[in-house]
């Protein structure tokens, strides 16, 4: 029997750490090849190669493109952290540790996130306060089986990440506002998220589908928004853009429309538009049945490197345009560097003026070749990350 010394127990005991340190980050650094080797699209490279992302959530913040713009108003001296710990929902008294206490009673700078993962069942319609981000990253988090997210009278909003589905049109009732204050709102369709009267909005990478109304309404002088990243899938009526044809506030509404994947199983509204402007690029569009790209009263729409894929049968027309010979001549639809597969077609307005979008310098994004849309949109929808650091 030879005696093995404290000394040489101690140096197998740091060979140990040493060698556990050495294949953890060999296999982390793999990981994080893994993922720098995949195309991204400009607003996920800007946060995802971080391995420390969770604790530089805020960064997510100096990601977005297009008319919502940097979401800085979000972040900064003032901001509270708050972490859902409870799923459960009372829509006039919400508690402490609730979705609803975190984005309809906290007022300021609120930067929501989730301790576990959850299904949340809302009683009445969410309405979430100005300076509000929802960040589902790292947890599986479902809004579903009743009402959803809206909207109303408020600003600098991000929603990130959160699975919203089988949404449900609500009576009218009362409900916690977004200022903290106990209203009465009146009926609301069975939209996954509604804007009213919002501005400088980023919705981005969620997974919306199979609900009552539509995905995503821009209603009612709403303006500056983004819709980014997200998967729709499984609906009938997909985004809508602008209130009714006779709301004529709608025509100053700008929404960017990027790096999207439609479908499968969508039939229309991806989107429709009315009266206002929408930049549509670098989106997968995974067939359709009666139409992709549609829209009423004049409308401005420039649709720049999308992959429209037309379905095996039916409509292969990529557009649709309600005819009112009123502003018959205003119409602005244009197709700049798209591609067409599978017959898919898109009717242009005759005349060689291609409305842009205009945008400021915290606006611009490079649209990149419509060959790349692939691969860049394959990461399209609510993520689901890993345990360890990668997203």
């Amino acid at each position: 029997m030879v005696f093995k010394g404290p000394n040489f127990l101690r140096w197998h005991f740091v060979l140990a750490i040493v060698i556990t340190i050495f294949f953890t980050s060999k296999f982390s650094f793999a990981k994080q090849s893994k993922l720098m080797g995949l195309k991204m699209n400009m607003i996920d490279r800007c946060w995802r190669p971080n391995p420390e992302w969770r604790k530089h959530r805020q960064q997510l913040a100096t990601c977005s493109v297009g008319y919502a713009g940097k979401m800085t108003n979000n972040i900064g001296k003032g901001l509270t952290h708050y972490k859902v710990t409870d799923p459960n929902d009372d829509p006039i008294k919400p508690q402490p540790g609730t979705l609803r206490y975190g984005a309809s009673v906290i007022q300021g700078k609120v930067w929501i996130t989730f301790k576990k993962d959850m299904n949340i069942k809302l009683i009445k319609p969410l309405l979430i306060s100005s300076f509000t981000t929802i960040d589902g990253r790292g947890v599986n988090v479902h809004i579903a089986d009743n009402a959803c997210l809206m909207i109303s009278k408020a600003t600098d909003i991000i929603i990130h990440s959160i699975r919203i589905h089988h949404c449900k049109a609500q009576t009218p009732g009362m409900v916690m506002g977004p200022n903290g204050k106990v209203i009465h709102l009146g009926q609301v369709d069975g939209d996954a998220i509604r804007l009213v009267t919002a501005s400088k909005i980023w919705i981005d990478h969620n997974t919306l589908y199979d609900c009552e109304d539509g995905l995503l309404d821009v209603t009612r002088g709403s303006t500056n928004v983004t819709v980014s990243n997200n998967w729709f899938r499984e609906q009938d009526k997909v985004m809508l853009l602008g209130h009714d044809d006779g709301y004529l506030r709608d025509i100053n509404m700008k929404v960017t429309v990027v790096y999207n994947h439609f479908g499968p199983n969508c039939n229309q509204r991806m989107p429709r538009i009315r009266h206002g402007y929408a930049h549509v690029a670098n989106n997968l569009y995974l067939g359709w049945m009666q139409y992709a790209i549609g829209g009423s009263m004049g409308p401005s729409l420039k649709s720049e490197s999308n992959l429209f894929i037309a379905p095996k049968v039916g409509s292969k027309e990529v557009t649709w345009r309600k005819i009112d010979h009123t502003n018959e001549d205003k119409w602005e639809f244009h197709s700049v560097k798209d591609a067409f597969e599978n017959g898919a077609a898109f009717a242009v307005t005759k005349g060689s003026r291609v409305p842009k979008p205009n945008y400021s310098k915290e606006q611009i994004f490079q649209v990149v070749d419509v060959k790349s849309i692939r691969s860049l949109t394959r990461s399209s929808g609510a993520f689901q990350c890993s345990k360890t650091s990668i997203c």
